[in-house]
């Protein structure tokens, strides 16, 4: 009797957008956005009975849209029974997802293929958290372990030792140092201020600025993945509004600038505590071997901003990023998937 085919598989379930990278070669995303038809009408205009990703942000008006991750975590994960109803829609949205990500990469895979998984989890994801995303993946993949997003990134770029990653999301900027061993809780640090709360201080400053301009967080949200800058050298920045009704042109220059400088000082206040905190012959190794990834490592000068805050603040720094930054945190889940040993897993069953 033949063994059962087993499928590795990576999987970022993030904030804002979800990535699966798997061993048959298939890799790919979709924002984290479901949607239910709000009626018949909405129902028969769209032909199902529920809406994904950017289809479903497209089509919010028609629809109950639900993002079921917030931070990072699951919506409400960390005091589910103060807001049960919203908490319990949350997990059950989180499973629709998953099983929508999978679908897109096991289309050509027999039943009888065996699904293992590696989910990322931000840095100081609680019990609570790494027990809602067990829950998620109970009975959609055969076999699941969680592990820290940062670490999933070094370990898929093989930065093993002497290394600081930094994973920009949408809910939540991961810290993590590495020195040749897994990461202890030490050894890694979550701050809030990531694309959301770019977002929401992009859209506070054009709402200062253009008293009259009609605008929402989604369109916020789109105009800076598109411009996001922090280059004092860059162009000036337009962004057309509706003012009054009217498409007009404003500059928002000096406020996407702001908006994603607004997010540097608790990143460099992480990296000062992981170096303060490490042996101090190895402390040089860290500041000349830091690593921007996640969705935040996209914005332009944002390098060199942080290097200029930790000259400030450590003397010197050295500051790179990703080459795939939408995919490492999932390539290197299921690099580290591919890795563990059967032993392992079984165990994994056993607890």
């Amino acid at each position: 009797m033949s063994e059962q085919k087993i499928l590795n598989i990576g999987i970022d379930l993030g904030t804002s957008r979800s990535v699966i990278a798997c061993d048959n070669g298939i890799r790919t995303f979709m924002s984290s956005y479901v949607g239910y038809p709000k009626d018949a009408v909405s129902q028969k205009m769209l032909g199902k009975g529920i809406i994904f990703g950017d289809d479903a942000l497209k089509n919010r008006l028609a629809l109950n849209l639900y993002r079921p991750f917030d931070r990072g975590v699951l919506l409400h994960s960390d005091s589910p029974e103060k807001n049960i109803e919203e908490y319990n829609k949350a997990k059950s949205v989180a499973r629709e997802l998953l099983r929508q990500l999978l679908s897109q990469v096991t289309k050509e895979e027999s039943d009888k293929v065996l699904l293992r998984g590696v989910i990322g989890a931000p840095s100081l994801a609680t019990q609570n958290n790494k027990k809602d995303l067990l829950d998620i993946a109970d009975g959609i993949l055969d076999d699941v372990l969680i592990a820290s997003e940062p670490f999933t990134v070094a370990y898929g770029l093989n930065l093993f030792s002497n290394a600081l990653i930094i994973d920009i999301g949408a809910g939540t900027t991961d810290l993590c140092r590495m020195h040749g061993t897994i990461p202890t809780q030490d050894d890694q640090i979550t701050t809030f201020k990531a694309g959301d709360h770019i977002d929401r201080i992009f859209l506070e400053l054009i709402k200062k600025k253009y008293a009259d301009a009609n605008l929402t967080l989604n369109m916020v949200k789109r105009f800076k993945e598109e411009n996001a800058i922090l280059s004092s050298q860059s162009e000036t920045v337009f962004i057309e509004l509706p003012v009054n009704g009217k498409p007009t042109q404003c500059d928002v220059t000096d406020e996407i600038k702001a908006a994603c400088r607004s997010i540097v000082p608790e990143i460099v206040e992480g990296i000062r505590k992981l170096v303060a905190t490490f042996d101090p012959e190895f402390q040089d190794g860290l500041k000349q071997n830091v690593i921007l990834a996640g969705g935040g490592s996209q914005i332009v000068g944002l390098q060199r901003e942080i290097e200029k805050y930790m000259k400030k603040t450590l003397g010197y720094g050295k500051v790179n990023k990703v080459e795939e930054p939408l995919y490492a945190g999932a390539s290197g889940a299921l690099m580290l998937c591919k890795d563990m040993p059967d032993e392992y897993w079984d165990q994994l069953k056993k607890q």
